[in-house]
């Protein structure tokens, strides 16, 4: 067998900061050198994000309660109690809607795109089996309704079903000895080959249309809003290994794929003659393989046995009925050479049908898998994950970009989007595409940071900036606790 091509995927660096606030806050504060500004840069730090916290109660109020009349559970009979009429429901399910892209777009998450998905699904890791949503099962007229009034650009063929938001990337491992996949590939490559040979590739394939492309010339990517310092990974699967019987055929290999690291799944079932539920769902997924992302879509058909499959029942009872009446043909028919083609025309059908029946085990474990591994939360719970990330990212951001005019004086935001990326690469080793345009923003709304006439920008010392916003309500009520606490 030669040696295959490498599958080589490029990942783009993403907006969101993955180190923990309490780390960056005290990372940064040990790069000061005196004991009162590491003091007053950990009150400073306090304040922002009680600040920015106050800012988003409003707005995150707002979506939790209007989210209490389409949860999937109690949802129906909180609609019920506030008797509203159809369009007023229509109309809060869209504005609900509209929170929550508001928020996945401050967390970070983006929407898939049909790019991607191609991307993702090009190739195969643990998942081997051909997976269909039941169209019949969802509801097409929410999100057609949303992205009528809301119009996005790049969205997905499925985006009228349901909307996959994805964020952050990391790499999967799997060890193992993966015998029968090592197996089925060389028997996958000694059929092609055998088609090949015999002109039978040509008539089987020729209007053969796959519904995912994959460019194997240059390097496919999954596409995010960063430019440079992409990360390359490399897909290793056993399909495109080079396997011989002294060496990796009967070893453990490792095989790899990249993984989207946080995906959420917004969709609604359809409603029965009976039945006209208004439940809107959100499920929260973590690490999940880009091959397999098949496992997070919502109400999957049980899968069967794909076309190939037939295709490869029927080929093979066809030869195996051509030549055996050839065998009885002859004036000398070999009885025991008809049951050496009778037995491996069997032995192929049961092999190709005992397969699937493994395939059809391993996704199984994958479902429950991602039931009760990958899945982190659904609903209300999913959605207070969410306002709890946009205030930590906001706050990061906020952070950061302060430190760095404190630390350089001033800065032009092209200056301190560099300054930011660098210090996070230093300090902690991680990359990331830092958003310096929203942390500006927050900035100069808390009134610490200001633009000078030439377009450069100049904060306030620590002392001055803990004095503009001010002593907080939460530090009001703990110092109210830490008083009734010594009485």
């Amino acid at each position: 067998m030669g040696k295959k091509k490498k599958d080589i995927i490029r990942l783009e660096r993403e907006s969101v900061i993955p180190i923990q606030k309490p780390k960056i806050i005290s990372s940064l504060a040990n790069l000061l050198e005196q004991t009162s500004d590491r003091a007053n840069f950990l009150k400073l730090c306090q304040r922002i994000e009680y600040t920015i916290r106050a800012w988003y109660l409003l707005q995150f109020e707002d979506m939790m309660q209007l989210y209490t009349l389409f949860d999937p559970i109690h949802g129906a009979q909180k609609l019920e109690q506030q008797n509203l009429t159809p369009e007023e429901v229509d109309e809060f399910e869209i504005k609900f809607l509209m929170y929550l892209f508001q928020v996945m777009d401050k967390s970070n998450f983006r929407i898939t795109t049909d790019d991607e998905i191609e991307v993702a699904l090009s190739a195969q890791y643990r998942l081997n089996l051909p997976i269909v949503v039941d169209e019949s099962m969802l509801d097409k007229r929410l999100l057609t309704t949303y992205f009528m009034k809301h119009p996005h650009d790049n969205l997905p063929y499925f985006a009228d079903k349901y909307i996959i938001f994805r964020r952050g990337i990391g790499i999967d491992h799997t060890t193992g000895y993966f015998f029968k996949s090592k197996v089925n590939t060389i028997i996958v490559r000694a059929w092609r080959c055998f088609l090949k040979v015999t002109g039978l590739k040509r008539v089987l394939f020729r209007k053969s249309r796959p519904h995912f492309k994959n460019d194997k010339k240059e390097s496919i990517e999954i596409s995010t809003e960063a430019e440079q310092d992409d990360l390359y990974v490399e897909r290793i699967r056993v399909e495109n290994m080079k396997l011989s019987i002294f060496s990796k055929l009967l070893s453990k290999i490792t095989i790899q794929e990249p993984t989207f690291d946080r995906i959420i799944v917004v969709y609604r079932r359809a409603n029965t003659k009976k039945e006209n539920k208004r439940g809107i769902y959100v499920k929260h997924f973590k690490n999940i393989p880009m091959a397999d992302l098949e496992i997070v879509l919502p109400e999957k058909r049980n899968p069967s046995l794909t076309p190939m499959d037939w295709v490869k029942f029927l080929v093979s009872a066809v030869i195996g009925l051509v030549t055996v009446i050839s065998s009885l043909s002859m004036p000398k028919a070999d009885i025991r050479v008809i049951f050496a083609i009778l037995s491996a025309v069997i032995g192929y059908c049961v092999k190709t049908y005992f397969s699937f029946q493994q395939n059809l085990i391993t996704y199984q474990s994958l479902i429950t898998q991602s039931v009760y591994d990958k899945q982190l939360d659904s609903g209300r719970g999913t959605l207070l994950h969410l306002c709890d990330e946009v205030i930590q990212q906001e706050v990061k951001e906020v952070i950061l970009s302060f430190f760095m005019l404190m630390k350089w004086g001033k800065a032009t935001r092209q200056d301190l989007d560099v300054w930011c990326e660098e210090l996070i690469k230093k300090e902690f080793n991680e990359s990331c595409n830092f958003d310096v345009d929203d942390a500006v923003q927050k900035l100069e709304k808390l009134g610490i940071v200001a633009q000078d006439s030439k377009g450069s920008y100049v904060c306030v010392d620590l002392k001055r900036a803990n004095e503009i916003i001010g002593t907080t309500t939460e530090e009001v009520v703990l110092t109210a606790k830490q008083g009734d606490s010594t009485l």
